[in-house]
């Protein structure tokens, strides 16, 4: 991975970006786009959409969402204590005891996840797994006055955001799912202006994946693709518990996951393989029985139909804060995308 598109990464994965609140995130995004794509704009439910050669044919969409799960304080009671509501879907046992920031419209407020400590619980309490409205958010407030001073009501929450690599090219950090896939995006839009392919390429950093691939409905159908290659992750099997039977052989740093079933139309995927085993890169299979929960399963039924594919980075412990990816995997993916789109011929045929 280049120098300058691992700042890149880096900046977008500190840049806050719970659905309904991408801005910041996305503000990194098309600063980096503007960089090297013909055209970035931004529509007006915030995606991020970036073009090489918008005029060729045909036109090709790559699409990675950028938010990830958050927290909205609902309520502050009389101590200046912050309850709060999901953005997006959390094992309520991974929240206790993190490190969250509230972004407010004044900066950010540090705070703790908290609960009552299991010396003080009952036999009951401490066997049930906990609600929501069991833990709260303490920012040091004394008060509910206090704590309105600093925080509005609907203000958005994230874990402490940041990057820390590990061993062997893998790095940790919240919201690889699916800053992970905006990086491939954009990083395969910038190889392809090295190469200027005769397809219109549309990079979208996409929005609201979390709460119900709201973004990828939009822009999708303001797009026109007729191709469409979503990127998320996808579950990594490569540590204890992972059950290979139910999902799949999937590792990290054996390249990125090329996905086969009915939200995927054969001919891409053929191509998607074609293109990894002459460019050399490596890749993985994995069986999607059903519509995914990706940007890939609106984008294959918008207008008349899209042919769409799904190209997935491995990634363990998934809706956490320690969501653990490689980064070798993330620069395969891309290197991947563009290679497909530069044998895509202007006449190609995509009817299965």
């Amino acid at each position: 991975m280049r120098d300058e598109s691992l700042a890149f990464l880096r900046r977008l994965l500190e840049a806050p970006s719970p659905s309904g609140y991408e801005r910041p995130a996305q503000d990194v995004v098309r600063d980096w786009a503007g960089s090297f794509a013909d055209e970035v704009r931004t529509d007006v439910h915030g995606n991020v959409i970036a073009a090489v050669n918008p005029s060729g044919r045909p036109r090709i969409m790559l699409a990675g969402h950028c938010d990830q799960i958050g927290l909205m304080v609902q309520h502050i009671d009389d101590d200046g204590y912050l309850y709060v509501n999901q953005i997006g879907g959390h094992d309520i046992t991974v929240l206790i005891g993190q490190n969250v920031v509230v972004w407010t419209k004044n900066g950010p407020v540090s705070g703790v996840m908290a609960r009552k400590p299991i010396h003080l619980m009952k036999d009951d309490e401490e066997k049930k797994p906990p609600k929501i409205h069991d833990l709260w958010v303490d920012i040091g407030a004394a008060n509910k006055q206090e704590a309105l001073e600093a925080v509005e009501i609907g203000d958005p929450i994230t874990w402490s955001l940041g990057m820390r690599t590990l061993r062997n090219d893998l790095a940790a950090s919240p919201a690889f799912d699916d800053k992970a896939g905006v990086y491939v995006v954009m990083e395969a839009l910038r190889l392809l202006t090295e190469e200027r392919p005769t397809a219109a390429v549309f990079a979208v950093s996409t929005v609201q994946e979390e709460i119900g691939l709201r973004g990828a409905v939009t822009s999708t159908f303001a797009v026109e693709p007729q191709v469409g290659i979503a990127v998320d992750v996808t579950f990594a099997t490569d540590h204890p518990g992972a059950d290979k039977k139910v999902c799949g052989d999937v590792s990290l740093n054996k390249g990125p996951a090329i996905h086969r079933g009915p939200n995927m139309n054969p001919v891409v995927v053929s191509r998607l393989i074609a293109a990894a085993q002459e460019k050399g890169i490596p890749y993985q299979l994995v069986g999607s029985a059903r519509a995914t929960g990706t940007d890939a399963n609106v984008m294959q039924i918008s207008r008349g139909g899209v042919a769409t594919g799904l190209v997935s980075v491995p990634n363990r412990y998934m809706h956490s804060p320690v969501e653990t990816v490689s980064l070798r995997d993330m620069q395969h993916a891309a290197e991947l995308l563009a290679a497909f789109v530069l044998k895509v011929e202007t006449d190609a045929e995509f009817i299965p």
